[in-house]
């Protein structure tokens, strides 16, 4: 089945990424390749693109663009460091894309089990060669690692209460698809309706849990540090507050340098010059939104957050 999926903030990630004609980018998270096929328009002829997924649905789009200046790599973004070596373009990259969460196709096929809405099996792995999924998590975690998650990563405050009548009611017959999970935390939430459907929480919460998705993202900004060329562009994409604190978190660290100790006798210059030198990046403008006629023709940007950031140049 083909699933469509529009790229969110494209005009925006194109002039965050400053693209060079003759540049070298990464898109880490290659998706349906909204984003990278617009970059490739921007690229002149020794320009060059690299992608990675880790959903091999993804990677195998991804066959789909014939152009000798694109090729795609099966792996996590987490992993960016790694594979830029193996091409040989660490350290050389003048911009990195990262989109970062559950795309629309997921989304969208009930077999990959993402939705609450659809009913699939209970899966959620973003890669299908991984072993961990929902299922699993739902039917053999501990009341209290479950009640964590759903809390941490879902930020659900009905996240006890939810653990609790899971690990009861599993019990009597394991949970084995999407809708039989999202219809039982509806009823043990309970109250009023809502406009947000009363699983959704807890359906990113698993869904990040059995992805690893926050460790992922911490490990991909760091390791853009050491992928990108001086003054190459960092451009990431997050979709709930949780992602997009540790992206803004990561950008005023990195931007910041190593405080210097109080106490020294050095004059606030001296001081200022010394935090900058150990500084690694430089943001470019502050979080950027949605417009209101991209959200019109696209519901699912509304909760897109955009940050961009400049590598700065290495000390010597």
């Amino acid at each position: 089945m083909a699933f469509s999926h529009i790229p969110v903030l494209l005009n925006e990630v194109l002039d965050g990424l400053d693209i060079k004609e003759d540049g070298i980018y990464v898109d880490a998270t290659f998706g349906r390749g909204g984003h990278s096929r617009k970059i490739l328009e921007r690229l002149g002829p020794s320009g060059r693109l690299y992608g990675l997924d880790r959903d091999l649905t993804a990677v195998e789009a991804a066959k789909e663009i014939k152009d000798e200046r694109f090729c795609i790599t099966h792996s996590a973004f987490s992993n960016i460091l790694e594979v830029c070596e193996n091409l040989g373009i660490a350290g050389k990259v003048d911009g990195i894309l990262m989109d970062i969460g559950v795309s629309s196709p997921q989304i969208d096929d009930p077999s990959r089990g993402f939705s609450f809405d659809k009913d699939g099996p209970l899966d959620m792995r973003m890669d299908q060669s991984a072993k961990l999924d929902a299922k699993t998590i739902v039917n053999t975690y501990s009341k209290q690692d479950l009640a964590y998650i759903f809390k941490v990563y879902g930020e659900e405050n009905f996240a006890s209460k939810v653990a609790a009548a899971i690990v009861r009611d599993r019990e009597k017959k394991p949970f084995e698809t999407t809708l039989e999970l999202s219809e039982f935390i509806k009823r043990v939430i309970g109250g009023k309706p809502t406009p947000k459907h009363k699983a959704t929480r807890c359906f990113q919460a698993l869904r990040i849990a059995v992805n690893g998705e926050l460790d992922e993202l911490k490990k991909a900004l760091d390791s853009s540090l050491d992928v990108l060329a001086d003054n190459g562009r960092l451009c990431v994409i997050s979709f709930h507050s949780l992602e997009d604190r540790i992206v803004k978190t990561f950008i005023k660290d990195k931007s910041q340098g190593q405080k210097v100790p109080n106490g020294l006798p050095l004059t606030f210059e001296e001081t200022e010059k010394m935090r900058l030198a150990t500084a690694k990046v430089e943001p470019v403008g502050g979080a950027i939104k949605a417009t209101a006629e991209e959200i019109e023709s696209n519901v699912r940007s509304r909760s897109a957050t955009l940050r961009v950031c400049r590598r700065l140049k290495r000390q010597p």
